[in-house]
C-alpha cells in the first residue's frame, strides 16, 4: 500500500457508506485523500457501539500502512421496542428489513428513535486510536418512505426536519444533521488541525 501523508483509508464494504463519507470529505476540502480500503474486519457481538468499533479497528492492525478509520452505527428504536435493534441493525436490516421493524409497532404517535455513529480512527503519526461520536433523534414513520439513503433511512424521520424520512432528503442535507455526519465533521476537524 502506498504510504504517502495525504492519504487516509477508510475500511468498509459498504459502498453507500463510503459514498456518503466522500462527498462531505470533498466538500469540506480536507488535505488528505479518501481511500476505500476493502479489508476484512474481526467483529465482536457487545451492546457498545464503541466496543465493536473499537475491536474492528484493532482487528487490523498491521495490515494497513497508513492511518485508517472505520464507521459503526446502530439504529436505536427507544420507544417502544428498547433500543432493538441497536448494534445487531446490519443483521436485523438482512433478515427482516425496515417493513420487520414497522410490523413491531403498534402505535407509531409514541416512537422514539435515535441513531448513533462511531468513527474509530487509527492515526499513524501519533500512533493513537481515537474515536469520535455523532447521534440524532427523530422518530418512526408508519410506511417506507423515500429513494435515497440506505438501511433504516426510509422508516427514520429526524426531530429536525420532522416531515421527512433520511431517504427523502438529499444526501448534502443528511450530512448537515446526521449522526455519521457529525461524527466525520468531528474527525475532519481533527485532520484539519
Amino acid at each position: 500500500m502506498r504510504n504517502e501523508k495525504n492519504i487516509i483509508y477508510f475500511v468498509t464494504t459498504n459502498e453507500n457508506k463510503f459514498e456518503e463519507i466522500l462527498k462531505l470529505f470533498q466538500s469540506e476540502n480536507v488535505n488528505y485523500n479518501l481511500i476505500q480500503l476493502n479489508v476484512e474486519v474481526n467483529e465482536i457481538q457487545t451492546n457498545s457501539i464503541q466496543e465493536v468499533a473499537s475491536f474492528k479497528l484493532n482487528s487490523i492492525k498491521g495490515q494497513v500502512d497508513g492511518s485508517y478509520f472505520i464507521e459503526d452505527a446502530g439504529f436505536f428504536v427507544d420507544i417502544p421496542l428498547n433500543g432493538f435493534p441497536g448494534v445487531y441493525s446490519s443483521y436485523v436490516m438482512k433478515t427482516i428489513g425496515n417493513n420487520g421493524i414497522l410490523r413491531l409497532i403498534d402505535d407509531f404517535e409514541k416512537t422514539s428513535a435515535h441513531f448513533s455513529s462511531i468513527i474509530a480512527l487509527y492515526f499513524k503519526p501519533l500512533d493513537k486510536n481515537l474515536f469520535f461520536e455523532g447521534t440524532i433523534h427523530g422518530k418512526i414513520s408508519k410506511t417506507v418512505r423515500g429513494e435515497r439513503g440506505f438501511g433504516f433511512d426510509p422508516i427514520f424521520i429526524p426531530n429536525s426536519i420532522s416531515n421527512k424520512t433520511f431517504a427523502e432528503i438529499s444526501t448534502e442535507e443528511k450530512n448537515n444533521i446526521s449522526h455519521r455526519g457529525q461524527a466525520l465533521k468531528k474527525l475532519i476537524s481533527f485532520l484539519k488541525n
